[in-house]
This record gives structure tokens, sequence and C-alpha cells, in this order.
């Protein structure tokens, strides 16, 4: 397994050792540590050891341990409330960019990730035609390209 890196990027510093880190767990494919900046305490990262900015450009092979480390570290903050955070692309709130999960704990309502929902509304016509879209490219593979 060929693992990919960017001699500039934060994160790949991080798990090459050029930056300390609070490291909680290091896998084959994957490092999680706590974050600097957190939202609150014990918020961590899991980042992938292959330097791809967004989720569909990383192989797969670096995404089997990602949920069980995350679930690991969830049950190690010692909260019953947590969020499990990916963003992909400036848009979406991703800071740096190297695929990374957050795991957040909710203790309180003050602390951890605040965030909102706002939907939209949509009628069954156009869901139709996007499930319809959706479905036609997941049969063609096409959907890992973007």
């Amino acid at each position: 397994m060929a693992a990919k890196t960017l001699a500039s990027c934060i994160f790949c510093k991080i798990i090459k050792g050029e930056i300390p880190s609070f490291k909680l767990l290091e896998s084959e494919t994957s490092f999680a540590f706590l974050d600097i900046g957190p939202l609150s305490k014990g918020h961590a990262l899991i980042i992938p050891k292959y330097h791809a900015e967004k989720v569909h450009e990383l192989p797969d092979e670096y995404l089997h341990d990602v949920l069980p480390l995350a679930k690991k570290i969830a049950f190690a903050q010692g909260v019953p409330d947590y969020n499990i955070l990916q963003n992909n692309g400036r848009l979406a709130h991703q800071e740096v960019p190297h695929v990374h999960f957050h795991v957040i704990p909710k203790p309180d309502e003050k602390q951890g990730l605040g965030i909102g929902w706002p939907t939209v509304q949509m009628e069954k016509e156009e869901l139709q035609k996007v499930f319809e879209d959706m479905k036609k490219k997941l049969e063609s593979n096409t959907g890992s390209s973007l």
C-alpha cells in the first residue's frame, strides 16, 4: 500500500512526526490525535495516512478503520453524546485540505458542535429525478470521480 504525502500539508507533517501531536491511536492507515483548537474537551481528529483533499479522492483501503477508531475515541471521551464530522471543500467548512474526521464530545448544550439544519422543500417529482440521476451514477460507478 503506497502512501501519498504532501510536504506542505500540516497533517502529513503530523503523521511523519515533523510536528508534535497528542497521538491517541495509530494504525497502518490512520492516525488519531487531539485537536489543539477543540470545540470541547477531548475533541479528536482521525486522519488517513494518505494525502487526499476530499473523501472521494481517497483510496478505499484508507477508510476501513476510520469508524472503528472513531468508536474507540468516542468511548474514551466518556460522554454519551458526540458528533462525528467530516467536511469536503472550503464551502463545506473544510479548513485543512487533507481528509480528516472529527470526533467531538457534546457534554452539554454550550460545548461541542453547534449546527443548524436548514432543510429545503422538494416536490416528490424533483426527489424522483434526483434519485434516478444518483442511481444511474451509482450503477455505472461514475460517482467515484468528481
